[in-house]
């Protein structure tokens, strides 16, 4: 989810959406490379190319609507040790990955920004675009509503005898999340804590470069 609507916009905004999406699933299938299931190797997704990982009515959606989804990260838990510990890991690592991103891409801006003078500010908009999207992204996918990570993530956190008798409602979670999307309930959560995590990286970032410069 986007917080603008304009195609306008969202096409300028598209080539760190792409990235982002492609780092958020890359990470899903290395982390499921290295708990023992080799699905998204065979399948090409352990790749930055954006092409492996777009899905093309997900990315329709992000362009009329500002809302959408990539191609998800296929896996066999038949090839993990532990199923339910390792799910969570898999789904976790997409997450952390866009967390990740964000910090970096300011790590590389705060320096820039000290040093090359008179840095085009086109260049600040893209670092800071990048971080944004970034994290809005692990946030989005950490609530915990079916298809979404996060809803893997609480699983894995419960005891044997509720994950293996939970209710089967993923055939109507898709619907769930997209009332939610479209009524701007999710958005009311999401924005303001992207905001939030957006100020403290700033701020913690700045407060490093604040001592090394």
């Amino acid at each position: 989810m986007i917080r603008t609507h304009s195609p306008q916009e969202i096409l300028l905004l598209l080539p760190a959406l792409l990235f982002a999406f492609s780092i958020h699933e890359l990470s899903h299938g290395l982390m499921a490379y290295i708990l023992g299931d080799g699905t998204a190797k065979r399948d090409g997704r352990l790749s930055l190319n954006p092409i492996r990982h777009i899905d093309p009515i997900g990315l329709l959606c992000i362009l009329v609507a500002g809302f959408g989804w990539a191609k998800p990260v296929m896996v066999n838990p038949d090839n993990l040790k532990n199923p339910k510990v390792d799910m969570a890991l898999i789904s976790i690592a997409g997450p952390i990955s866009n967390f990740l991103m964000a910090f970096l891409s300011l790590i590389i801006l705060f320096p820039l920004a000290y040093f090359v003078p008179g840095l085009p500010f086109s260049i600040i908009i893209v670092f800071r675009t990048f971080c944004w999207l970034n994290i809005m992204l692990g946030v989005f996918n950490l609530i915990p509503v079916p298809p979404l990570d996060g809803s893997k993530v609480i699983a894995g956190l419960l005891p044997d005898s509720v994950y293996y008798n939970l209710p089967p409602i993923g055939r109507f979670s898709m619907i769930i999340l997209i009332v939610l999307v479209f009524t701007g309930a999710i958005g009311q959560v999401l924005l303001p804590m992207t905001e939030a995590i957006d100020g403290m990286l700033f701020r913690f970032t700045a407060g490093i470069f604040g001592v090394l410069l």
